[in-house]
């Protein structure tokens, strides 16, 4: 019997968190998967080896002045060098790759994702700016091109997970769990002092800059919640957020007969990745196992929204709905950005974000045109309170 031709990836933003842990899926099960286009913003280093290594298709840097660079130390070998944020849709455009794992980090990874779902590509989705930007346009083209979205976030792929052979039975409700960062039981008082590296320093997960202080702050369970909302068409009522510490339960379904599904396992970012990768079919890997005997408690608690703000401005925004979700993460993207360069303080981040949700102009139904515009002018404003 034929083995199953393997499945051509694209990796769009292969030196970033997921990209990396990504292809430590794919050395794994190279009889599985091969690597057909890789793409980076500003590791050229990175890039290089990672090509020289998985020999794809074709690359992106993003940055161009390191084009000459990369493209100097590929010439031997047959890898397409391409460079600038025009050449991610125009690579997201080929015909070669099977899978997109949209790990681009913001409001970035849009536009190509956009070009590959237009394509009718399986969407790896582990950017969720792009369905908090415009989750309504990108899930309506989904369903028109046939472009199947399987959730790459921990939270999202054991909702996914959950909703396999459920396809007939309504949700009632959905329970996103939170580890609730670094700072959980913290008060402003002593928020007020943190500091870059103190947030950074997340209990539980392994990730990159800007999502470490998006768990810090809790931005980033609203995050999910507007993400889930449109990959799951629910409601904004029917989404709930729990604080479950210990990581274990990733996200939980209510059903309308009151059963609740779970999926646990171990906070390790390589198992939804491979989810995802190899959907339908779960495919066998030598990870760390869950031991059960090693956790005698499960806890969960209420969020604390009075302390932790960027939580209640993104249920503000899911439920206010238009243009708001994608204001609030344009405001967060350069607060968060202001922050890791120790320009503003840790609490200022959340000012920063209401000010910009009352200053931008509210469009109920916008066009793509429209979030690009909400978009660039939330950034603007961001900024300028910054005096950047």
């Amino acid at each position: 019997m034929a083995s199953a031709p393997k499945k051509r990836i694209a990796i769009f933003g292969s030196t970033g968190s997921i990209g990396t842990q990504a292809l430590d899926v794919v050395r794994t099960q190279m009889d599985m998967f091969e690597i057909e286009i890789l793409t980076a913003q500003t590791n050229y280093e990175l890039l290089l080896k990672q090509a020289l290594e998985f020999n794809p298709n074709a690359v992106v840097i993003g940055d161009e002045t390191k084009f000459l660079k990369l493209k100097e130390a590929l010439a031997s070998t047959n890898v397409k060098v391409f460079a600038g944020e025009a050449a991610l849709e125009e690579v997201a455009d080929f015909d070669s790759y099977d899978i997109m794992l949209a790990a681009i980090v913001g409001f970035a990874g849009l536009k190509p994702t956009l070009k590959a779902v237009a394509k009718g590509k399986v969407i790896a989705l582990a950017n969720k700016e792009t369905l908090v930007v415009a989750g309504d346009i990108v899930m309506q083209m989904a369903v028109e091109n046939r472009s199947p979205i399987i959730p790459v976030d921990s939270e999202h792929s054991a909702i996914f997970q959950c909703l396999v052979g459920e396809a007939r039975n309504p949700i009632e409700k959905i329970i996103l769990t939170a580890s609730g960062g670094p700072f959980l039981g913290k008060k402003p008082n002593f928020l007020v002092n943190v500091k870059r590296d103190h947030a950074l320093q997340h209990p539980n997960w392994s990730m990159g800059a800007k999502i470490s202080i998006d768990s810090a702050t809790l931005m980033n369970k609203g995050l999910e919640m507007i993400e889930a909302r449109w990959l799951f068409n629910l409601k904004p009522d029917q989404i709930e957020v729990l604080v479950h510490p210990q990581s274990i339960i990733h996200s939980m379904v209510q059903f309308e007969d009151g059963s609740v599904k779970a999926q646990m396992g171990l906070p390790d970012m390589k198992l939804p990745i491979q989810y995802a990768l190899g959907f339908p079919g779960r495919i066998k890997n030598e990870f760390p196992r869950m031991n059960f005997k090693k956790y005698s408690s499960l806890s969960f608690e209420e969020p604390d929204y009075k302390t932790f703000r960027n939580l209640g401005l993104a249920i503000e925004a899911m439920k206010k709905g238009g243009n708001m979700p994608c204001i609030l993460n344009a405001a967060n993207e350069i607060a968060v950005w202001a922050f890791l360069k120790n320009r503003i303080g840790f609490l200022d981040m959340t000012a920063v974000v209401e000010k910009t949700m009352e200053k931008i102009n509210f469009i109920e139904t916008p066009t793509l045109e429209e979030y690009f515009d909400s978009d660039g002018e939330a950034r603007n404003f961001a900024a300028s309170m910054m005096k950047f």
